[in-house]
């Protein structure tokens, strides 16, 4: 696991390379759910990444959004849970919610 100072050091050293940058961050959660509020993934251009917002499970998909995030500059909040038909895409059957707020850094 990342380190969260990590994760936003890492994201201003690629944008100061003039990398394009989304980070993404996860705000709520509930039931079980592999990653706490807080828990942050970044993720350039080209696909990739540091850190974590799921163990894995949903990070594709964030990334998936990251990408559009950075093309179109509009923020996104993603929910992922049992009661989302892509939650079971997504691996996040076990029976827990998270909802991760993803931004383009400039």
């Amino acid at each position: 696991m990342t380190d969260h100072d990590d994760v936003l050091a890492l994201a201003s050293a690629w944008a100061a390379e003039g990398r394009p940058v989304a980070l993404a961050t996860v705000v709520s959660t509930w039931g079980s759910s592999p990653r706490q509020a807080g828990s942050q993934l970044v993720i350039d251009g080209d696909g990739r990444m540091q850190g974590s917002v799921s163990g894995g499970c949903i990070e594709g998909a964030v990334v998936r959004e990251a990408l559009e995030v950075m093309e179109d500059g509009k923020p996104r909040l993603l929910d992922f849970g049992v009661t989302d038909e892509q939650a079971w895409d997504v691996g996040l059957a076990c029976g827990g919610k998270v909802q991760v707020f993803v931004e383009r850094l400039s």
